[in-house]
């Protein structure tokens, strides 16, 4: 403890020291400047003047995409090095200290759907001022959680989860960070064909087979990893839709596109 000046305590007579507490240091390096940035760090920018959130990003909240390795047969890396977004998940620490760094007044939670194996939450940010937006911006994303894109065990905490989900989507969507967050990732155990066909109606329309025909036939287990699929293809000249980012959902891709991927998934898997 640090030493004071000495107090004499009136009932015994004796010299007590007082200690001397200084709680100037935290505060002192967390405020922010003119511009809503933290004074004690370094941002990085873009050639524009805005801020490269995805540099900010810490190595140690990134980690390979196993996912997306195995579903190309390649091997999973040990490190991170020379990965693409793409190719990497980021941790939920990563989101919540981007979003400390950009700064938020307040996060709210809205619960659209509660049922026992469905959960489906909005998440509210409110986002302070800076130099970027001028003033306060509100952003919401919305996330679920049920029993088939959860693992055995988490399935007991599909609200928690969809919260986190939900948060994860609001602060990287906000801020252009296009790593896909581990709680986004579906974990639940992959469905054998003939589990699938046993519980299927006789019927499936265009978008349920294309789904079907992405998790089985390319380890695409939710839409973003679908969406990364895409993106792949046009990379390699093989599927090219300028649509392509505006679909947030299987129900999105209208039918005569569902079935081109239909074909195109079977020829290259």
């Amino acid at each position: 403890m640090p030493r004071g000046r000495p107090k004499k305590n009136t009932k015994k007579g004796e010299i007590m020291e007082e200690s001397t507490i200084d709680n100037t240091f935290g505060p002192s390096l967390f405020n922010r400047d003119d511009h809503g940035l933290l004074k004690n760090i370094q941002y990085t920018f873009q050639e524009d003047g805005s801020i490269d959130w995805r540099a900010m990003v810490k190595e140690e909240h990134l980690f390979p995409n196993k996912a997306w390795f195995e579903r190309f047969n390649k091997p999973v890396p040990k490190t991170i090095d020379g990965l693409k977004d793409h190719q990497l998940l980021i941790k939920l620490s990563g989101i919540k200290e981007l979003a400390r760094l950009r700064g938020f007044n307040s996060v709210n939670y809205k619960m659209v759907k509660c049922e026992h194996d469905h959960v489906a939450v909005k998440c509210k940010i409110s986002f302070i001022q800076n130099y970027e937006t001028q003033d306060q911006v509100v952003y919401e994303d919305m996330a679920n959680a049920t029993v088939n894109n959860c693992s055995s065990f988490a399935v007991k905490f599909l609200e928690t989860i969809a919260c986190n989900r939900a948060f994860v989507r609001a602060v990287r969507n906000f801020l252009n960070v296009h790593i896909v967050g581990l709680d986004e990732m579906d974990t639940s155990e992959p469905k054998s064909v003939a589990e699938d066909t046993s519980t299927s109606t006789p019927s499936i329309s265009i978008h349920a087979a294309l789904e079907k025909s992405a998790k089985s036939n390319i380890n695409c287990l939710n839409f973003d990893c679908f969406k990364e699929y895409l993106l792949t293809l046009k990379s390699q000249n093989i599927y090219i839709n300028s649509e392509v980012e505006s679909w947030v959902s299987y129900a999105d891709v209208p039918s005569k596109e569902a079935r081109i991927l239909l074909k195109i998934i079977k020829d290259n898997s």
